[in-house]
């Protein structure tokens, strides 16, 4: 088991940018780590981190598909578009984006100013609708339901609409001719934990179908919205983990464990994250038999 298994820790929300994630508030001016260094992941595809959410770049010659924007500030922006550059000179052409939370939403506006399309889920133009983080992402200008393919200089990108997970407008990013997946946050292996925003139309029980969906892919790396890429057995573990996590919530509610004292009873010192619920009461709803 890799070592992003970490301590226990018990919050409903940690630092400034989850809370900006699941309450849509607080001020985006690019917070946190830099951009990184581009790396290649596969011929063709590469993986940007920092400045909010991971990024991936799929290169072709006729110009670059991306998966998610960062946060908000010309340095984040300015700083992807240098690493794109660093491997081609082909311009930006479709942006994809996971869900409507600022860390993968920022720089919308500038892609769509410089020419490229931004897509997105239909749920995740109108969850921008009630966002309150400042500045507000701009809406992508394509959506759609279910799936969308975006077609680029001989490469197929896959957009899947698998259910209800972090958010209720998710969208798993399917590479298909070179076996890798964007999961975004509907994996999440890093420090402090998964996040449910059921403001944001998110499902800890359907969570489970998105991941068995996302699994049912011909995919071996996983690139999940923040931290390194992972392989398919460490995508089984997260759903393997997940499924007790819930398992065991839904027996102290049926032990009848109050909203207010529900997450601190969960025993995650075997699971190393603990569920992250600002809204417990949704939560706790859920779980009823």
């Amino acid at each position: 088991m890799r070592t992003w298994l970490i301590g226990l820790v018990v919050v409903l929300v940690a630092g400034p940018v989850v809370e900006a994630q699941a309450q849509g508030r607080g001020r985006g001016r690019g917070g946190g780590a830099p951009v990184g260094t581009i790396e290649m992941l596969r011929p063709g595809l590469y993986l940007v981190p920092g400045g909010g959410a991971n990024s991936l770049a799929r290169v072709t010659d006729e110009g670059v598909i991306l998966v998610d924007s960062k946060m908000p500030s010309e340095e984040n922006y300015e700083g992807l578009l240098a690493q794109i550059r660093s491997v081609t000179d082909r311009p930006v052409r479709s942006v994809i984006v996971t869900h409507h939370h600022a860390d993968h939403t920022g720089n919308n506006a500038a892609f769509l100013a410089a020419g490229a399309q931004v897509i997105g889920h239909a749920q995740l133009a109108a969850n921008l609708d009630t966002y309150t983080f400042e500045p507000r992402p701009a809406k992508p200008d394509v959506t759609y339901s279910d799936e969308y393919t975006v077609r680029l200089g001989g490469a197929e990108v896959r957009v899947l609409h698998l259910g209800r997970a972090h958010t209720g407008g998710d969208s798993v990013v399917f590479f298909p001719d070179l076996g890798v997946v964007a999961t975004s946050d509907a994996v999440m292996t890093v420090a402090p934990g998964p996040l449910v925003d059921y403001a944001g139309g998110g499902s800890a029980t359907d969570w489970l179908r998105v991941l068995d969906a996302m699994l049912a892919l011909d995919f071996q790396t996983a690139v999940p919205g923040a931290g390194t890429p992972l392989t398919r057995a460490d995508v089984q573990v997260f759903r393997a983990q997940l499924a007790t996590v819930i398992d065991r919530a839904r027996a102290l509610v049926r032990k009848g464990v109050p909203a207010d004292q529900l997450l601190s009873q969960i025993d995650t010192s075997d699971i190393g994250w603990s569920i992250r619920v600002p809204d417990v009461e949704a939560f706790r709803a859920e779980l009823v038999d």
